[in-house]
């Protein structure tokens, strides 16, 4: 069975689809149609490297896995020692309808057949100096989550003991959490408050470092100027400029808005069949944060751009609610922004004839 294997990818193409996990990989290699060998593997990178090198001599080798937690470190090893490789989002594997199993061998027969057969969407992999970057703006996000919750807590506590008069019923300021350090408790309560504030006040001390990181990127020579551009937006100031940036690259290389906006996760499902056309939600299709920020950009650039506020009000008069109008608002935003990329030119507000 070895010298059979041998003889059919000798010199030949292989087409390798890798399952990932975090303690095994799961290996399944295809040539000429047909399955040549199946293997798992610690997850470490000379087991994988060492198994394509020694049993494949003088193959051309393509590797394709599915985009997960553990990033593009592996794509960039590969393709460091000449290997191709494709990372595949995993929404976008092709599969039969009615396979109701699922299992790492499973997946990995289904990478190596669909590379095989150029059945696939391959990601786009920023260059390891983004991705570092980036991980700024992501951590910035993580530790404003933490903030959020961090309130909450203190907020709870400050209700469960009896200790909310003099302060406000709804949303507090921060000179509110300031004056809670001057309260006046017994050493159990003391200690609780302490314990929730120093924590506050470092998870505020984090956030504006971060901000202070990101204001640097801003200025950093390979995104200063793609953050002009999309600075130039009404709604959008430098920080929202610089996460654009990050997360999106260079916004030229969609060919038309239309491509973006479906990278954003901003055009609609569709199910149709026949003659019947049905199209639904958003596909919230990518990085749910980026339209989050999209989303806070075009709410203040309605109250600054005639147009977008035109556009907002003639899908709000159209379909009867906010949200699908300050989605379009959002589109309209993001297609504008890869269009400034294109043409090199700030933005310039429109006027509503």
């Amino acid at each position: 069975m070895r010298k059979m294997q041998e003889y059919i990818v000798k010199n030949n193409s292989i087409f390798v689809g890798l399952e990932d996990s975090k303690k095994t990989w799961k290996v399944c290699v295809r040539s000429e149609r047909m399955i040549v060998h199946e293997t798992s593997m610690p997850t470490e990178y000379e087991n994988l490297r060492n198994y394509l090198k020694n049993r494949y001599p003088g193959c051309k080798v393509r590797v394709m896995y599915e985009a997960g937690f553990q990033g593009f470190w592996l794509h960039d090893r590969l393709e460091a020692d000449d290997i191709d490789c494709i990372v595949t989002p995993p929404n976008k594997v092709t599969q039969e309808k009615s396979n109701k199993v699922k299992t790492d061998k499973i997946d990995a027969r289904r990478l190596a057949k669909n590379l095989e057969n150029m059945d696939y969407v391959s990601c786009h992999v920023p260059d390891k100096e983004r991705r570092e970057d980036r991980q700024i703006s992501r951590t910035l996000d993580q530790v404003q989550k933490m903030i959020t919750a961090t309130k909450g807590r203190i907020r709870m506590f400050i209700y469960q003991h009896g200790l909310h008069e003099n302060l406000p019923l709804g949303e507090w300021k921060p000179s509110d959490y300031t004056k809670l350090k001057e309260l006046k408790l017994s050493y159990a309560l003391q200690v609780s408050l302490d314990v929730h504030l120093k924590l506050l006040d470092e998870l505020v001390n984090h956030r504006d470092h971060l901000l202070k990181e990101l204001k640097a990127l801003s200025k950093k020579e390979r995104y200063q100027e793609l953050v002009h551009y999309k600075k130039s937006c009404p709604g959008v100031g430098w920080l929202s400029a610089i996460r654009f940036t990050l997360e999106w690259g260079d916004l030229s290389r969609f060919r038309t808005g239309k491509h973006i906006a479906s990278y954003a996760g901003l055009t609609s499902r569709e199910y149709s069949t026949g003659d019947t056309v049905k199209r639904g939600r958003i596909t919230g299709q990518s990085y749910e944060r980026v339209r989050a920020w999209l989303i806070q950009c075009a709410w203040r650039a309605i109250s600054s751009d005639p147009v977008l506020l035109h556009k907002y009000q003639s899908v709000w008069r159209n379909s009867g609610s906010k949200k699908k109008a300050i989605v379009a608002v959002a589109r309209k935003l993001v297609v504008r922004m890869r269009a400034l990329e294109w043409t090199q030119q700030p933005y310039c507000s429109g006027v509503i004839e």
